[in-house]
């Protein structure tokens, strides 16, 4: 089990990264638009000025059962210990068991 602190940690990012987004997205298009280079200096200048934990980049996948960074598979949402033990349970639908 990950540490409460961080699994709050990384909540808390998640709702801002959901907050900041459509502010985020149109300076970003904004920037790619933009030819002048003071121009694109000053829409720089603006995401720079936004809060480091809105990028998407800073969110970390967790396991949602145990909170585990490392080992997160995306399909499931699980860290590899708890998907063996659910798949063996039968709990994951479309997971088989490999035997040859």
């Amino acid at each position: 089990m990950a540490k409460k602190s961080m699994i709050a940690r990384d909540a808390k990012r998640k709702k801002m990264v959901e907050r900041f987004a459509a502010k985020r997205s149109a300076l970003m298009a904004a920037f790619d638009a933009a030819k002048d280079p003071m121009e694109r200096l000053e829409i720089h200048r603006k995401i720079q000025a936004l809060p480091r934990n809105c990028a998407p980049s800073r969110m970390r996948n967790r396991c949602w059962a145990t909170g585990k960074p490392r080992g997160v598979y995306r399909d499931f949402g699980l860290c590899r210990n708890q998907l063996r033990e659910r798949a063996h349970k039968g709990e994951l639908p479309g997971v088989v068991k490999s035997s040859w």
